[in-house]
């Protein structure tokens, strides 16, 4: 997939993958730098002693919402920017599901399906993606959501076919 696509070839990539991620190494460092931004210092993520010792996990597993966390910067790394792009922005979840912990020290990777796309008023398309977190050398994601953002262009732009 190349990593920057004209607004008028949105519509063709409906249905395709349109990007995997890098592999991002979550490590205890980053579990910990979570945890102090969101006050949730639960030993499952940051007593690694005590979660070998009194969880199935072997360790400390990282929070789920700094899985979430991370699509920002996979979305970054894998879905190609629309060349017309004045901005993006998150507009939000219609499910999110955590799959499966991620074990610290693990690799996670994410992957982008385009599932819809819809122009909204004269310099808006509404993107939604099927994206799934995979585990490295694991069966079952980390996390499955359905994840839908807004890019604004300028008008002029608009392709003439977007309705």
């Amino acid at each position: 997939m190349p990593r920057e696509i004209r607004l008028a070839e949105i519509m063709g990539l409906i249905g395709q993958e349109v990007g995997v991620s890098r592999w991002i190494t979550v490590d205890q460092s980053m579990i910990d730098t979570f945890a102090t931004a969101t006050d949730d210092h639960q030993f499952i993520h940051t007593d690694p002693e005590r979660a070998a010792r009194e969880t199935p996990y072997g360790g400390t597993i990282a929070h789920g919402f700094l899985t979430l966390s991370l699509l920002s910067t996979m979305n970054f790394d894998a879905v190609p920017a629309i060349r017309e792009s004045t901005m993006g922005m998150n507009y939000g979840f219609d499910s999110v599901r955590f799959m499966s912990p991620v074990r610290c020290g693990k690799r996670v990777r994410g992957h982008f399906l385009l599932a819809d796309a819809r122009f909204r008023g004269g310099a808006m398309v509404t993107t939604t993606f099927d994206v799934s977190v995979e585990i490295e050398d694991e069966k079952k994601p980390a996390l499955t959501a359905r994840w839908i953002t807004i890019t604004q262009f300028d008008p002029k732009d608009r392709p003439e076919d977007a309705g």
